[in-house]
């Protein structure tokens, strides 16, 4: 072998040993800071409220109308219960959501949960509804999480989990018309979990506020007053086409009424959904809530699910209460 030839192994040689050492560095130094910390709020994802007008007055009821209301009493998870499961949109897949979700009601639901499991499992609503109703977590980005389920999401979703103050589940009727039963075991969705990406904004559904403001909503984190709650609100179709429980895209088979409050032809007005959650944020701190990792914790990804898995006489209930104009709380 030539000089010429030695010198150039020993420069690969050298360069191989230095190379190995960089990216060992690299990796040690990746372990010791552990998982990617979430993101926080990009400066135009976030809205001082006072800011936001007031939203358009919802119209006055018809004379044919289920202005009742019914309040679905089922905590706020104090039971703890997370996972990084999607029953309605990723079935029989184990973290298939790639995010943390929190429930309140049905205390068995995960990936592999089956309409006789959840009809058969317990439950954290007081009145005994099985149904189950989940949404992503909301974080603290700069501060660290210590239980185990801040850590499992991955994906960028990391920080303390925010606990809900308190969580509305309320039942609503229609204006113009009488509702009628959703089926056992209705699948539903509402807001666009991939929103920041999307085409169009069309299934952005969630509502974000302070609860001092209540007339005054927004698609943006809002920055609220000193003492008052942060607010999401996340309202479902209420339209079904009277023939199934789910659909392939989860969407289909259930639609938004009209701002009037008519359902598209050929579908039937359900009871609506209306799922509020309350926080207590610092002024100033900043939040993220879970997603996707190219959707970067944008508001406009909110989203949320629901399985009905009520009885029933308990549905039965509940749409005679709506349908007759009453205030009831279960």
């Amino acid at each position: 072998m030539g000089m010429g030839n030695e010198r150039r192994l020993l420069t690969l040689l050298v360069c191989l040993v230095l190379g190995t050492g960089l990216v060992a560095a690299v990796l040690g130094a990746s372990r010791a800071v552990g998982p990617r910390p979430a993101q926080a709020a990009r400066a135009g994802d976030t809205v001082d409220l006072r800011d936001v007008p007031p939203a358009p007055a919802e119209p006055p009821p018809g004379p044919d109308a289920s202005a009742g209301t019914v309040t679905v009493d089922c905590g706020r998870n104090q039971e703890g219960h997370y996972n990084e499961d999607n029953l309605v949109v990723s079935p029989g897949l184990r973290s298939g959501a790639h995010h943390t979700h929190a429930y309140v009601g049905n205390l068995s639901t995960d990936a592999f949960s089956t309409d006789a499991s959840l009809a058969a499992a317990a439950t954290g609503c007081r009145g005994g509804d099985r149904s189950t109703y989940y949404w992503p977590v909301l974080r603290r980005p700069d501060r660290a999480g210590t239980q185990p389920h801040e850590h499992s999401a991955g994906h960028g979703n990391s920080g303390e989990i925010l606990q809900e103050a308190a969580v509305t589940v309320e039942f609503r009727g229609n204006p113009v018309g009488k509702v009628v039963p959703m089926p056992p075991f209705l699948r539903a969705v509402t807001g666009d979990a991939v929103a920041a990406t999307a085409r169009t904004e069309a299934d952005v559904r969630a509502r974000w506020g302070c609860s001092g403001s209540p007339e005054r909503t927004t698609a943006r984190y809002p920055r609220c007053p000193a003492g008052d709650r942060l607010t999401r609100t996340l309202v479902f179709p209420s339209c079904w086409n009277g023939l199934d429980h789910d659909s392939a895209n989860h969407r289909t088979h259930l639609a938004f009424p009209a701002a009037n409050g008519v359902c598209p032809q050929g579908s039937f007005a359900v009871p609506q959904l209306r799922i509020t959650l309350a926080y207590d944020v610092p002024p100033g701190a900043a939040v993220a809530v879970d997603s996707f990792p190219e959707q970067r914790h944008s508001p406009k990804t909110d989203h949320a699910m629901f399985v009905n898995a009520m009885t029933e006489a308990q549905m039965a209930a509940l749409v005679d209460c709506l349908n007759q104009g009453r205030t009831c709380r279960t």
